[in-house]
């Protein structure tokens, strides 16, 4: 009797442990049980399923882990989060793996840029008693040295850029104004041409006038000679017929 007595008053010190950890909702999917038991399996059931539905999440959640990758612009601390989700989760349903595995794990899971760093861990460190906590620290510490670099490349490059165009806009003003002085140029050296060539037409066409008066001249000079050679031969006729 006195082992009964004990053992119902450690089922009631047990029931009343969970119904003051769980909220009113769970609290009325419990209240019908009679042990500590009883609430346990219902509690177990209700949130991880039989045998089947537990099994089926255990491969779902393994499945994730293998498939596990970070991609480049992911940071840590978000990669991590995720990571950390898969593997509490395995471990709620009594499934999990080894901190070294987890490890291993995460290491072969990040983006190829940062293959060199990895590779520094693994030569360094001991990965069979690595916590990943220390080793998701040493990482966060070498993103912030990536970040840094690549901000400071990339203001060295917008610094190139910058000098580039305002070069080329030296340039192309440049440019500009010896294509105006050049424009000027060639409007001068027309003007001057024009000048040459009306000049030059006055001089040209000056002697073709005298060319043409001299022309007819001599066309006049040669026509009175053919009538006076004319005349001569009449008179000679005539004196030849008296």
């Amino acid at each position: 009797m006195m082992i009964l007595k004990k053992k119902l008053a450690k089922n009631n010190e047990a029931k009343m442990v969970i119904y003051n950890a769980l909220p009113r909702k769970e609290y009325e999917r419990i209240f019908m049980c009679q042990t500590a038991k009883e609430i346990w399996d219902t509690l177990l059931i209700t949130h991880q399923g039989n045998n089947q539905v537990k099994a089926n999440k255990i491969d779902l959640l393994v499945q994730q882990y293998e498939q596990f990758t970070i991609p480049e612009e992911e940071s840590i601390d978000n990669a991590f989060a995720k990571f950390n989700t898969i593997i509490t989760s395995l471990k709620a349903l009594d499934e999990g793996f080894s901190s070294k595995n987890c490890v291993r794990k995460f290491l072969r899971a990040l983006h190829p840029k940062w293959r060199a760093k990895v590779t520094a861990i693994e030569e360094s460190k001991n990965l069979t008693t690595l916590p990943l906590d220390e080793l998701i620290g040493n990482l966060k510490v070498y993103e912030e040295v990536i970040k840094k670099d690549f901000e400071t490349v990339k203001g060295k490059k917008e610094q190139s850029r910058s000098l580039a165009l305002k070069v080329k806009k030296e340039v192309s003003n440049e440019d500009s104004s010896s294509f105006d002085s050049e424009d000027e140029e060639y409007v001068m050296a027309v003007k001057e041409f024009k000048k040459f060539f009306k000049r030059r037409g006055r001089f040209v066409r000056q002697p073709m006038r005298h060319r043409k008066t001299f022309q007819r001249s001599r066309n006049r000079c040669y026509g009175k000679r053919i009538m006076e050679k004319d005349e001569m031969e009449n008179t000679r006729d005539e004196t030849w017929s008296d």
